[in-house]
């Protein structure tokens, strides 16, 4: 695969940077340099953004439901053509493993068409509020819509954010992370080569640094800011959206547990959790980060985590048979490793220390799975959101302690029960303060199910039907017609 020299697209033209400014893009299995991308600027974002604007005045967008659909189809078609190159692409970029890549392309092939599908189906309603006294209820688009992607699963959370936006109408702005931004590039290209797309609709502006992001963020004529990404940020969006009063999706961080209880098959359920604590090498805000056992169960899943943990395959995502890459960058493998060995020196028991791997793998962001075990619940490794693969083993002795010891936490965006009592399930997880419970497996995703979370896990959801509402407004139209 030759390197990619990606492009900034400002109303309907491809460009590098204003003041000529790129970067790197390297491969976190071996550092190599994979491509280039703009460095972009203020003046480069206020530009897209004012594109955005002027291309959400007409029509020919906003109003044409049809068009839209025809759109996102033909996109969805050439995305499915290149599935392959996409898929080695992200993973040369993002370091996942193969399998994971290919799996996130088709599902945004899949949720772009699902959107598609929904896009000549948005109603409003009409009723007589008195006799000849009418309300009609419009649902429009809101406006520009600024999305800003990050590096973890840069397709599909581009894809959830940006179809629902096309969807209801938006015109929109995409700022992708420094650490993918060629991946991005190249979907964005597949949509901006199909057939009908006015010019201004989509605008693409990368950065190595904040200046985009923030002006996307501060700007009164982006109408609607898309994040996703850690609760720190999410915070000072925020903060620094608040003089404008845009409307917000933010889908943050989080700190998912996994409740075992008695019954369940561990067997099945170890190495089904060891898989989704490392999915994206941990890097996932969903990822299984604290398992709760009963205590009479507890040994057995200790042992099967271990084996688990210990039986990883961990090498180059583009290895077949790989189960988990490289974190994406030098900084986040030096915070991790930080993190990670403050916990080992603190924690009640060292059940597996992960690490860097010597060897053909030591020149990579590679690093081993670390397990714990820790009864404290307020300890910081229990509350806050490692982002790489580390697990924390508790104990729990009845239903009513494991949901307190779950309920335990700032966030509140996932978790999932393992039973094989249907009862105990649904009691449990309508008990759990998460937006998603799964019962009996972890990390199901699916366009038609919305997402999202409690507490500081996030505002507003994304996939389903209910994210257009973020990218929409409802307008009331009063209108006295009288009586014949």
């Amino acid at each position: 695969m030759d390197n990619i020299s990606a492009k900034n697209l400002i109303n309907g033209v491809w460009s590098g940077a204003q003041d000529g400014a790129s970067a790197a893009s390297r491969n976190p299995a071996n550092q190599e340099v994979i491509g280039s991308f703009p460095a972009s600027g203020r003046a480069d974002a206020q530009a897209a953004i004012a594109a955005a604007a002027a291309a959400f005045e007409l029509p020919n967008w906003a109003q044409n439901p049809r068009l839209r659909q025809l759109v996102m189809l033909r996109w969805a078609d050439r995305m499915e053509q290149r599935a392959e190159f996409l898929a080695q692409l992200l993973t040369r970029e993002n370091g996942k493993v193969i399998a994971q890549s290919r799996g996130e392309i088709m599902g945004a092939v899949s949720e772009i068409r699902y959107y598609a599908g929904l896009t000549r189906y948005i109603p409003g309603h009409v009723f007589e509020v008195e006799p000849g006294v009418f309300s009609t209820m419009l649902k429009e688009p809101a406006g520009v819509a600024g999305i800003i992607v990050p590096w973890n699963a840069p397709v599909v959370l581009l894809i959830r954010s940006l179809t629902p936006a096309l969807c209801a109408g938006c015109t929109t702005v995409v700022k992708p992370a420094p650490q993918t931004a060629l991946i991005t590039y190249e979907v964005l290209r597949d949509l901006h080569d199909a057939q009908g797309l006015p010019p201004g609709v989509l605008n693409l502006v990368s950065e190595t640094g904040h200046a985009v992001a923030q002006e996307m963020v501060s700007s009164p004529d982006v109408a609607v800011l898309s994040f996703t990404g850690s609760n720190a940020t999410g915070a000072r969006i925020m903060a620094d959206a608040a003089p404008t009063m845009k409307k917000l999706s933010l889908e943050l961080g989080g700190k998912s547990c996994c409740l075992v209880f008695p019954d369940a098959d561990i067997a099945t359920a170890a190495p089904a959790i060891a898989q989704a604590a490392v999915i994206i090498s941990g890097q996932q805000c969903t990822a299984a980060r604290r398992v709760l056992v009963h205590g009479s169960r507890y040994d057995e899943m200790k042992a099967a985590l271990t084996k688990a943990f210990t039986n990883m395959r961990v090498g180059p995502g583009a290895a077949e048979g790989m189960q988990m890459g490289p974190l994406i960058d030098v900084p986040a493998l030096k915070h991790i490793q930080e993190r990670v060995q403050l916990a080992l020196d603190t924690c009640d028991e060292v059940i597996l220390a992960g690490g860097r791997p010597e060897g053909d793998l030591k020149s990579g962001n590679f690093m081993t799975p670390t397990l714990v075990a820790h009864r404290d619940t307020s300890a910081f490794f229990c509350q806050e959101e490692i982002f790489g693969p580390f697990v924390v083993l508790e104990r729990f002795e009845d239903e009513k302690e494991a949901v307190a010891r779950t309920n335990h936490t700032e966030y509140g965006l996932s978790a999932s029960v393992w039973t094989q009592d249907g009862s105990r399930a649904l009691r449990v997880a309508r008990a759990l303060r998460n937006g998603t419970v799964w019962i009996n497996d972890h990390n199901k995703l699916f366009a038609e199910a919305e997402t999202g979370g409690y507490r500081k896990s996030g505002l507003g959801r994304l996939h389903g039907y209910d994210a257009l509402v973020d990218f929409m407004e409802i307008k009331h139209i009063y209108q006295n017609a009288g009586m014949v």
